[in-house]
């Protein structure tokens, strides 16, 4: 038996059996480890609402009930100007009007909201996102504000909202403004196409990393350098607010298109159509579907801008809206 030169016993070699072992082991544990590490990443429970209150609906931030909806909005202005209601797009909250209410509220009334089933105002206990029930809960929103008639501003998803309501309650809307509105069948999405959420669906409800929301929102920006860090954490701290993601699943279910010519048609008040000319989710083009129906219309197109201009360059989106307004 060799001994080294301080008279110990020299270790024993491992097999190459023993070391393949040892190898294997720690590949286990590194692999269980970065498990581990992936399904916390991927694990992003709701938000609670306390803390979400807290950052996102300080002063002038308020809650009103209607038919039992919850709705967080923004009241800002003189209480004797003209009212002007803002509805935000599809995942968003009544942040995105923040720049335009901040140059709008000098002179008018500008009630901005979460749209049930988003931001703040969260669900809607009926589980009801149809376009009907949205018309009967804004006219409950105005009726509890003391708004007779109101200007009326809609962004995509909040403009297909704004264009039917002005349609079916034509004595509450005074002017009307549809930015990129949402309605009109596209390819792939039909009129009276019901989508069924897949079961599968259901883990949104449970996940949300921040690059899933990142690659959902970029489209919606002509310059990247818009979606800045602190947008992008806005954006999905709304959508891990309690009961929303589950809500967009069910609206996912209960949007079904209809053809929007008979409800367009039938609107009374005059209405700006506004776009970015850089826009890539509802592109510019689609201007002219409405442009046909509309009794009076005109269309303003904004250089360089995308989805979302009031987020972009706030204060040269405005300019043909206040102009629009004050008319």
């Amino acid at each position: 038996m060799a001994l080294d030169m301080a008279g110990a016993q020299a270790a024993p070699r491992a097999t190459p059996r023993a070391r393949v072992r040892r190898v294997l082991t720690w590949l286990g544990v590194a692999l269980l480890a970065g498990l581990v590490a992936l399904l916390a990443w991927l694990w992003n429970p709701d938000r609670p609402r306390a803390a979400l209150e807290a950052r996102y609906a300080a002063p002038p931030s308020t809650f009103v009930t209607v038919d039992g909806v919850r709705f967080h909005l923004r009241d800002t202005g003189p209480r004797d100007g003209q009212a002007v209601l803002l509805l935000h797009g599809f995942g968003a909250s009544l942040h995105t009007w923040e720049d335009w209410a901040a140059i709008l509220d000098r002179d008018r009334r500008v009630i901005r909201i979460d749209l049930p089933g988003f931001g703040l105002t969260g669900a809607d206990p009926t589980r009801d996102y149809t376009d009907d029930r949205a018309v009967v809960l804004l006219e409950g929103l105005l009726d509890t504000l003391g708004v007779a008639r109101t200007d009326l501003v809609g962004s995509s998803m909040g403009g297909r909202i704004a264009w039917r309501f002005a349609a079916e309650r034509p004595d509450r809307v005074r002017r009307l403004v549809l930015m990129a509105p949402d309605g009109f069948a596209s390819p792939g999405r039909d009129y009276g196409q019901v989508i069924r959420v897949p079961f599968w669906m259901n883990l949104f409800t449970l996940t949300l990393p921040a690059p899933m929301v990142r690659g959902g929102l970029a489209p919606a920006y002509a310059d990247a350098a818009a979606l800045t860090p602190e947008v992008l954490q806005r954006y999905r701290d709304m959508l891990l607010a309690p009961g929303v993601r589950r809500a967009i699943l069910d609206r996912t279910e209960d949007n079904v298109l209809v053809p929007p010519e008979p409800f367009l048609r039938r609107i009374a008040a005059p209405v700006l159509l506004l776009w970015g000319e850089a826009d890539r989710m509802v592109p510019a083009r689609h201007a002219a579907d409405y442009e046909r129906v509309l009794r009076v219309s005109r269309t303003v197109v904004l250089p360089g801008l995308g989805h979302v201009p009031m987020e972009e360059d706030p204060a040269r989106s405005v300019v043909p809206v206040r102009e629009f307004l004050g008319e």
